[in-house]
């Protein structure tokens, strides 16, 4: 019961925070945002929380993971609803902010959850679960703001989707109880440094691939919008193809559960970092919505399955008591690329074109799968 709590609090919340993303992006470029100014946009979502997650990994391990839940989810109702009541380029960043740094609370707190349910044998299939929840809203999420957004408007968007975590919280009061508490306890003393956490070899590993595929996952969120209107593609066009990536990603992790059991977590990481780089690779040739779906499904197929894999290495390296602190030191790394990678990647698509982006993105995950290849050997 706490697995499924877990896996449709989600499903709730991811809906905002996915289509939030791309109703910012479509919303900022209406109201004259450049490609740069678009990749700030999507930056601040991940500003706060790259300086916040190790201390809210911590807290979580401390209190247990209900309060920051409730707290969250009421803050990303209102984030979310913001830009649809103020309508401007400056509520936009605002939200941008405050949306990012309330799903990250979210984000640890439910990590945390999963992690400490079953057995260590059963944590690769419950992470499978957990993830495929996100490929469940990763889907519906831009497609429902891509159709809003061309039925009813970008704010009347805002407003839409902002009733998703409002359901949440209110599903996680009723069901409060089944909730685990706290598993800082088990932390036997001295003081917690983030330098010991990098110094394991496993640990560490695991964090630096962690990061390669989450900028092959981030730098779609960010280039599809941009990408696509400057092809003179509509919202809903381009939310059905990024839908497609989130339809490939449920696709592959329906199946992870049972396979999870008989793959080897590290050939996995290899395997998703050579299909996405070959996916970003073709992407600058397709200027048509059949090819662009093909590719986003294809590079949904291979990032879908790493996710699992990444979160079970994790929490098998991690010490005892601290599984918290240590998603929240992938979340600082995950969000560092957050920041850096929308800013770095609009600069030089503001200068060189979209081309030149993917191709870089595919250089960085040919990189990773090398890295991949040799921690294997």
């Amino acid at each position: 019961m706490t697995l499924g709590l877990a896996i449709l609090l989600t499903v709730l919340t991811h809906v905002a925070f996915v289509g939030s993303r791309v109703t910012v992006a479509l919303y900022g470029i209406q109201l004259g945002a450049t490609p740069l100014t678009v990749g700030v946009l999507m930056s601040l979502y991940a500003f706060l929380p790259m300086l916040l997650a190790v201390a809210v990994g911590r807290q979580i391990d401390r209190i247990g993971p209900l309060q920051p839940m409730l707290y969250s989810s009421a803050a990303l109702v209102a984030a979310v609803a913001l830009p649809g009541l103020w309508p401007s380029l400056a509520a936009l960043h605002l939200a941008a902010v405050l949306i990012g740094t309330s799903f990250l609370f979210y984000h640890v707190a439910l990590n945390n959850v999963i992690g400490q349910l079953g057995t260590p044998a059963d944590r690769a299939v419950n992470f499978s679960w957990f993830a495929l929840g996100y490929s469940i809203s990763g889907f519906f999420g831009p497609l429902l703001a891509g159709f809003a957004i061309d039925g009813v408007g970008h704010r009347a968007a805002f407003l839409m989707l902002a009733a998703f975590p409002t359901l949440a919280t209110l599903v996680l009061y009723r069901r409060r109880h089944l909730l685990p508490g706290a598993a800082g306890a088990q932390h036997q003393g001295g003081e917690r440094r983030i330098g010991d956490l990098l110094r394991e070899p496993q640990l560490r590993s695991a964090f630096i691939a962690s990061a390669v595929l989450a900028m092959g996952w981030d730098l779609y969120t960010f280039v599809m919008p941009v990408y696509g209107s400057s092809i003179k593609l509509s919202a809903s066009t381009i939310g059905v193809i990024m839908g497609t990536f989130a339809g490939a990603t449920f696709v592959v992790r329906l199946a992870m559960p049972a396979l999870s059991r008989y793959l080897k977590e590290w050939p996995m990481v290899i395997a998703a970092m050579g299909i996405a780089g070959l996916s970003y690779a073709l992407f600058p040739l397709a200027e048509s919505v059949p090819p662009l779906m093909a590719l986003s499904f294809l590079l949904g197929l291979g990032l879908g399955c790493a996710q699992p894999f990444i979160m079970s290495l994790l929490y098998a390296a991690s010490p005892p008591g601290r599984q918290g602190e240590v998603v929240g030191v992938r979340t600082t790394m995950l969000n560092g690329s957050h920041t850096f990678l929308p800013l770095a990647m609009g600069a030089l698509g503001a200068a060189l074109g979209m081309g030149p982006v993917f191709w870089s993105m595919a250089a960085f995950l040919v990189c990773g799968a090398g890295f991949a290849w040799r921690r294997v050997k």
